[in-house]
């Protein structure tokens, strides 16, 4: 009788250890959303790119990855949930071994192709959605294996501007290629779009595939060739961020990513 009383409160002073431990274990808290700018020249104030996040999220956390020491990159990016490639400089064709072409670029940023080169490598490996826009989409691009267009007016016969003086009222129309990311945010046929470069995607990387191109056959868009579980991935040709907010090619391309960056 004694045994089975003995052993009746060893079951419940367990169950009350379970029961008190499990009160006190909680759930980790989510990352909060910070998003990794790749890299922005000169004052952030105004910046075209912080605000189109900012108008597709007031409350957007950004950190400009470019604005701190190489050495603090890494640390930093540890906390981002997302990954934003913005537009610029050429980059080095070496990195696909065009070095031949060095001639017909424009100006190089050798830091900044490294810079980037690093943020994507790490983002693939944490699995975090990436937006690239401009020169976002071609470094995306040939970090992944793919190659570029040197230079457009060069290498394509087109009557498509790509490139104006004046860049806000250079627009031309994208076909988007028939369902993916494009079309799911809202997007159908195509659009017009306004954009500013000379390169473009050439041979696109393994893993990626064309999802809109303008009527001249120049690349447009890029995302997961498989992108059955994989996280969020797109690269754009134009520039989203100077594009009127009403367009079906700008603001709702913000909110998905910051969306995926949850």
């Amino acid at each position: 009788m004694k045994l089975s009383v003995l052993k009746l409160y060893s079951l419940a002073a367990v169950a009350l250890f379970v029961l008190v431990f499990s009160a006190c274990r909680t759930e980790p808290a989510a990352k909060p959303r910070l998003i990794a700018v790749s890299y922005i020249g000169g004052d952030t104030a105004g910046n075209n790119y912080l605000n189109w996040l900012r108008r597709a999220d007031p409350q957007v956390r950004y950190v400009v990855m470019n604005l701190y020491p190489w050495d603090s990159v890494g640390i930093i990016f540890d906390d981002c949930t997302g990954l934003l490639l913005t537009g610029g400089e050429d980059i080095y064709p070496g990195y696909y071994n065009q070095t031949e072409d060095t001639a017909r670029c424009g100006g190089f940023n050798h830091y900044r192709d490294s810079l980037e080169f690093l943020l994507i490598e790490q983002a693939l490996q944490r699995k975090l959605p990436i937006m690239g826009v401009c020169r976002g989409q071609q470094i995306l691009n040939v970090a992944m294996g793919g190659t570029l267009v040197v230079d457009i007016p060069t290498e394509i016969q087109t009557a498509v501007y790509h490139r104006c003086i004046d860049w806000q009222n250079c627009y031309h129309r994208v076909m988007i290629l028939s369902d993916n990311l494009l079309t799911a945010v809202g997007a159908q046929s195509g659009d017009s779009v306004t954009s500013n470069h000379h390169q473009a995607v050439k041979r696109t990387a393994d893993d990626l595939k064309v999802l809109a191109v303008a009527n001249d056959g120049v690349v447009e868009a890029v995302g997961w060739k498989e992108p059955a579980g994989k996280p969020f991935l797109l690269g754009v040709q134009w520039h989203p961020e100077r594009m009127d907010t009403i367009s079906r090619l700008s603001m709702p391309l913000a909110r998905r990513f910051l969306e995926e960056a949850e």
